[in-house]
């Protein structure tokens, strides 16, 4: 099967994230041009096999994978894009992971707007207007993806390479497309990346939670009588799939979002049977409607817990057209105890929250996500503290923040001093700095992830807060000894001697994690060191 992208460019270069084409294409092309694409010609099956290579690439820092001999259908499958933190970033269209807290401080402006203080504010007011005007989306009247169009009798969801990641899945499933609905009432589009299960040739079962867009659609298509048009793009450029997983205000479409994001508008195509727009270079479009109280059984499924999800009634989505552009890729990834796709992009999210998290929570200096806690079920906090009780009030103030973080269990507030990022420092802050009795704070039976099944009842469960913050005022009742530390002149004396100590060799940057029984992300790092090492 020959390449669906065209022969690949030889030299890469500083910038090219930002130049590549706004479509998957160009981004795999950009993929390739550094390194970072493997083609798989050998034959493959969707059927368990896709995602086991896939999982063992990822596990060692891997690159993207492009199969393009998948048993059963003629489209290539591209997994394993979004695998690195690295490839999250040029996603975007930068190159460090720090520029994106830029990008979340422009946001942060969307979120709680105020009036300007100050020229300087205002000027910045006045620069993301005028994003704002780039980034709205135009027509494309001649869209790729729809080249092709199959119609009624002619739609079969076998022909799509669907994956069937986990073996006791009850199905193959979509799981990076992009789910558009429109609100029923203001037209607003919503644009969600939800799991969807085959059903038939020619229907899916949708899994979204009760907090997201797309259920709110549905409900008030539900009391207004009327079915919810939907359409499903998939294998758009990830960008995409970024802004989709953002969060923004309700009254605000993610297509402004995503051209806010890429620094131009999104060029959408208006689909052939519903009302509704979709990403014009998608490579497979899927249209159809819900007919409200329509439901079929959605799972057991792998999901991001690293548990099987159980059974569940959930929304069917009847397509009656397919739309695609000439020998489409077919873009997935799936579910599953970390690292997986979804993690990494929850690590470069982090980034972006943390701006309109300080518009909301002043005194948030950072906050971390580890991917280990599932990407958002613990959260670290870093607090500029300053009065008695603050640590309480940024906990809770997280909780209701944004919705991602609705379900987020446990919250570990510390001081600013303490790199969130370093599980030493946290652990240190906990074991030092708190009290059970006094520090943990625990609020019951609030809603809560169905999929979580450490909760007593399904949908509802516990939040816990932990105070590792030095104790101020009234939060202790005795003296604190004082916090060890050196005097800075002692510690550049010895840095400028270090060389004459004969201790040169032994560098001065961060310790080996492994050297304190840390060994996870460093065996990891190693793995993919080594990895990345044997390439000829």
């Amino acid at each position: 099967m020959g390449s669906p992208m065209g022969s690949a460019l030889t030299t890469g270069s500083k910038g090219q994230a930002r130049r590549s084409r706004r479509d998957l294409r160009g981004f795999l092309e950009l993929l390739e041009q550094r390194g970072q694409l493997r083609r798989i010609t050998a034959p493959v099956d969707p059927d368990l096999e896709v995602a086991a290579i896939a999982d063992r690439v990822l596990a060692l820092g891997g690159p993207a994978l492009l199969f393009e001999n998948v048993i059963g259908s003629p489209m290539p499958v591209a997994v394993n894009l979004l695998g690195t933190v690295e490839r999250v970033v040029w996603s975007m269209g930068m190159e460090e992971p720090e520029e994106l807290e830029a990008l979340g401080e422009r946001l942060a402006l969307l979120q709680q707007p105020r009036p300007p203080k100050g020229l300087k504010e205002a000027t910045r007011f006045g620069g993301l207007l005028l994003d704002l005007l780039k980034a709205r989306p135009d027509l494309d009247l001649t869209p790729p993806c729809q080249q092709q169009v199959f119609k009624g009798a002619e739609v079969n969801l076998d022909n799509l390479p669907l994956l069937r990641p986990w073996p006791g899945d009850a199905g193959s499933v979509i799981t990076l497309g992009l789910v558009i609905t429109k609100d029923p009432e203001t037209g607003v589009p919503n644009v969600g990346v939800y799991r969807l299960q085959k059903q038939s040739i020619n229907s899916a079962t949708v899994h979204w939670l009760s907090v997201r867009g797309g259920a709110r659609h549905l409900r008030k298509a539900a009391a207004l009588g009327k079915p919810l048009e939907v359409a499903v793009a998939i294998g758009v450029h990830p960008l995409l799939v970024m802004a989709a997983a953002t969060p923004i205000p309700v009254q605000l479409s993610e297509w402004l979002f995503a051209g806010i994001y890429a620094g131009e508008g999104v060029r959408l195509a208006r689909c052939k049977t519903v009302n509704l727009e979709v990403p014009s270079h998608s490579e497979v479009v899927l249209e159809g409607t819900i007919t409200p109280g329509e439901l079929g059984p959605d799972g057991p499924c792998g999901d991001h817990m690293g548990f099987y999800g159980g059974e569940e009634a959930s929304p069917l989505v009847r397509f009656h057209c397919v739309t695609q552009r000439r020998n489409p890729v077919f873009l997935t990834t799936f579910s599953g105890r970390p690292p997986k796709e979804e993690a990494m992009l929850a690590i470069a999210l982090n980034r972006l929250y943390t701006p309109i998290l300080r518009q909301q929570i002043p005194e948030i200096v950072d906050f971390f996500l580890p991917m280990e806690g599932l990407s958002y079920k613990l959260a670290v906090l870093a607090i500029d503290k300053a009065y008695p009780g603050q640590a309480k009030r940024a906990a809770m103030a997280f909780w209701s923040a944004l919705p991602q973080f609705t379900y987020t269990k446990f919250v570990v507030v510390v001081d600013k001093s303490i790199n969130i990022r370093d599980p030493r420092q946290v652990i240190w802050a906990i074991s030092a700095q708190v009290d059970p009795q006094r520090d943990l704070f625990v609020l019951e039976d609030t809603p809560f992830d169905s999929l979580d099944f450490a909760s007593e009842r399904l949908g509802l469960g516990g939040r816990l807060a932990i105070d590792a913050t030095t104790k101020v005022g009234p939060e202790k009742r005795h003296d604190w000894g004082e916090a060890l530390g050196r005097p800075a002149e002692l510690e550049a004396r010895i840095d400028g001697r270090w060389a004459e100590l004969g201790l040169a060799d032994l560098g001065q940057g961060e310790p080996d994690p492994a050297l304190f029984g840390y060994t996870l992300e460093h065996v990891l790092e190693r793995l993919a060191q080594g990895a990345r090492g044997s390439k000829p």
